[in-house]
């Protein structure tokens, strides 16, 4: 049966990501739809669409799939982002949004993310009665007999519509674009060859784009994530000196990467920590605090001090999404580069978060660096790395079932206390290593955080020689 993991469906096109598989995803996502109008007539939804291989031909057949059970479609006319869909779901007042995506997957995965009437991630409960309708539909079987698109169009319940332009409208009244302009900042985008492609074009007078053309396979890269190891091409190019800022966006747009003026990467627990500090120093927010188990104790250590709420959660966003929509939440995210404020919708958003970098830079007067550098004088060097690693399921059994034995050290580290969240997370003295498994590849991920890079590498290596 079809699982939706961390974040949607994901999974190998022509393999289990087939035409087959997604009409029944997409006809349990109607009946879930009409179950949530409570009896209204043709309720809507918005679909959109990233880069990658036939996401277009998938957005349209389960436009048609909607359509054919009576409900109202509104499909972006070209590639959106994820940030786009969800805030068009919200602005339009549709049930739910729909997203063919498979984020920073490689090239040949697809997906289906689901989005929320309020404009974030469809919450847990949300998924899994859309999983239990699909479970039952695909016992059940059903005879699909649809129209052409041009067919659902005249009758009004495909329509198309532009899902960048009322998305840009917004952006624009809830950053101060015109400190950024002041600034006159030189920025280097890289969108990954994803969803992002052309998001800055008038928003910032000075950028050049790295990969900011149609390529499904994404160029030289594994997959489309703004990591490290990922980034080589925009490192190297900001170095020659020309750029202040380097941003990157994942395959859907609602992932953030950056590079400082030096062509040092910044990782997203730093990203995290600066905007949390910017907003509540600098804009006088107030709000409680979320964090994913695997984002980085400055959050825990800069919540008591300042007497915020901090509410931490498994690794997704649907998990922040939700806390979202219930309390009054200042920032949300997780260590894989996705955060929301309370600017804006319950979602992550690259392009949103990365022009509120560049903000919090052109009122602090501070560069990239140096904003960094004010982290490692509050609350000392915090240092991170984490490493996917495929295996072979015996190989992750083995592993995870040493770690649940809950080991006393883990090399020449005392654990002091561990955390079953997600996964398990080791606690050591100024450390911590989390290992567990991916809710969206084959993989088994090991995430450490320390004083120094030398302690990070010695833990990730430790723990992945479990036995």
């Amino acid at each position: 049966m079809i699982k939706f993991g961390t974040d949607g469906w994901r999974g190998v096109i022509a393999d289990d990501f087939t035409y087959a598989n997604l009409r029944y995803v997409a006809l349990a996502s109607a009946d879930y739809v009409k179950e949530l109008s409570d009896g209204q007539t043709n309720p809507s939804t918005v679909i959109g669409y990233d880069g990658r291989f036939m996401s277009r031909e998938f957005a349209e057949e389960t436009a048609k799939v909607m359509a054919s059970q009576g409900i109202i479609v509104n499909l972006s006319d070209s590639i959106s982002s994820t940030p786009q869909v969800s805030f068009n779901t919200r602005q339009k007042k549709a049930e739910l949004g729909f997203v063919i995506t498979a984020s920073h997957n490689p090239a040949i995965y697809n997906g289906f993310k689901v989005k929320g009437s309020f404009g974030g991630p469809a919450t847990p409960p949300q998924i899994a009665r859309l999983e239990e309708i699909l479970h039952q539909r695909m016992t059940e079987g059903f005879e699909f007999k649809l129209e052409s698109v041009a067919h659902y169009e005249e009758n009004g319940l495909i329509k198309y519509f532009d899902a960048k332009d009322t998305y840009i409208r917004h952006i624009k009244k809830r950053l101060d674009m015109e400190a950024i302009r002041k600034a006159d900042f030189k920025v280097i985008f890289d969108p990954m060859h994803g969803a992002g492609m052309g998001m800055l074009e008038g928003l910032i007078d000075k950028v050049f784009e790295l990969h900011s053309e149609w390529n499904p396979g994404f160029g030289n890269v594994d997959h489309p994530e703004p990591i490290e190891s990922c980034l080589g091409d925009l490192i190297t190019t900001i170095k020659s000196g020309e750029f202040d800022f380097g941003l990157a966006t994942d395959g859907d747009a609602d992932r953030l990467g950056a590079v400082d003026e030096e062509g040092n990467f910044v990782d997203s627990h730093k990203i995290f920590m600066i905007l949390l500090r910017y907003l509540y120093e600098n804009k006088g927010k107030r709000g409680d605090v979320v964090k994913t188990v695997s984002l980085t104790s400055m959050v825990d250590m800069y919540c008591e001090d300042k007497g915020i709420t901090l509410h931490e959660t498994p690794v997704g966003f649907k998990y922040t999404a939700e806390i979202m929509t219930q309390k009054n939440v200042l920032v949300g995210g997780e260590e894989s580069g996705g955060l929301g404020t309370s600017l804006h919708i319950p979602e992550r958003d690259g392009i949103f978060n990365g022009l509120l970098l560049l903000e919090a830079m052109a009122v602090t007067g501070k560069s990239l660096k140096e904003l960094c550098d004010d982290l490692d004088d509050e609350f000392g060097p915090h240092r991170y790395h984490r490493i996917d690693k495929k295996m072979t399921q015996e190989e992750k059994d083995t592993i995870l079932n040493a770690a649940y034995k809950i080991p006393s050290k883990i090399g020449r580290f005392e654990v002091e206390r561990v955390d079953t969240k997600d996964g398990i997370k080791f606690y050591f003295n100024h450390a911590w290593l989390l290992i567990r498994a991916s809710g969206t590849e084959p993989l088994l991920r090991f995430y450490a955080e320390a004083e120094s890079m030398t302690v990070v590498n010695e833990l990730l290596h430790e723990a992945m020689d479990l036995k």
